[in-house]
């Protein structure tokens, strides 16, 4: 069984900075690519950044140029480094794989995703 754990949310200023890490365990057994989603309080889930098997990456524009997602070398970690973060980045923030997107795959819907985390919360103070 796949097991996904996010970690590192928190509360933090506006302009701040956080970093979220998230894990995968449990073989997959296949290549697959990773996202972090978010769900804001009354609003639909929604992407923030993808990152392929080999660590080929997508943002959303919201956090275009604040936001890097990134992948260790075992593959089995990626984390989301957020800067300059606003209040509108306010969200359970869900880290997400997807085991038939190959090694180039950035899928960009929420459907395509197999496993989940629990999520993780984020909040920022203005």
């Amino acid at each position: 069984q796949v097991h996904v754990v996010e970690s590192g949310g928190g509360l933090v200023q506006t302009g701040g900075s956080l970093t979220l890490s998230c894990s995968v365990s449990g073989h997959p057994g296949t290549r697959y690519a990773m996202a972090w989603f978010r769900r804001a309080p009354g609003k639909e889930r929604e992407l923030v950044a993808i990152i392929s098997w080999m660590s080929d990456t997508y943002y959303s524009d919201p956090v275009k140029g604040r936001f890097r997602i990134s992948r260790d070398n075992a593959k089995t970690t990626i984390y989301l480094q957020m800067t300059n973060l606003k209040p509108e980045d306010t969200a359970v923030y869900y880290c997400a794989a997807d085991r038939d997107s190959g090694l180039y795959g950035t899928p960009t819907s929420r459907y395509e995703y197999d496993w989940w985390g629990q999520g993780t919360q984020v909040t920022v103070s203005s």
